[in-house]
């Protein structure tokens, strides 16, 4: 018995020291990922806090980089000048797919922004029977080699809920992509219900 609680012991002291490592590994990533996130759109910052007059032009190739467009947009509403950024960036799917880049950057889910990332179509459902709409926008994107996901060709992600009135850069609360979820494995509508069932119900 003394024997076994001690293998026991070990066992949890080691799992412990993983969990404590990996909680440090990650905090550190983010923190480094962060940085160069404010990185890519301290060109546009400091002009914004140095009251620079800024145009649309100025503007568009922060929101071309599908990277820098949700970003760039907070910047500009803080400053009330959500104005100058380019129209054709300001929809739902283009907030949507930039929130999701972003969320994919991250260590702990794909570790990288795809190379490729296309709309396939929004699922819409009725939330709760009286014609109370909640919408997903569903992407499909893919990674080229050496990723260790690109073996895997075009998975699925999944954002929102957005709702009838949302705006294009409101918070969606449910970004989700399990990354095996491929194309070839499960249709966009399905997925959409996997994240709606089992992320945004829950949440």
């Amino acid at each position: 018995m003394k024997t076994f609680l001690i293998i026991l012991g070990l066992i949890i002291l080691v799992i412990a020291i993983f969990g404590l490592y990996r909680l440090v590994t990650v905090k550190r990533q983010n923190r480094k990922l962060n940085a160069e996130r404010f990185e890519r759109v301290k060109e546009l910052y400091e002009k914004l806090e140095s009251g620079q007059n800024l145009t649309e032009k100025d503007v568009l190739p922060f929101a071309q980089n599908v990277l820098t467009r949700e970003s760039s947009y907070q910047l500009l509403r803080d400053q009330n000048k959500t104005d100058i950024f380019p129209k054709e960036y300001n929809t739902i799917v283009k907030g949507a797919e930039s929130n999701l880049a972003n969320w994919l950057e991250f260590p702990t889910e794909l570790n990288a922004c795809p190379d490729e990332i296309e709309h396939l179509k929004r699922v819409t459902y009725d939330f709760d029977g009286q014609n109370n709409f909640v919408h997903y926008e569903v992407f499909k994107c893919r990674v080229n080699e050496p990723h260790w996901a690109a073996k895997d060709g075009w998975f699925l992600g999944v954002v929102g809920p957005y709702f009838d009135d949302s705006k294009p850069y409101d918070f969606p609360h449910t970004t989700f992509s399990r990354i095996n979820s491929t194309l070839n494995k499960i249709t966009a509508d399905e997925e959409a219900k996997w994240v709606h069932e089992n992320i945004s119900l829950r949440r």
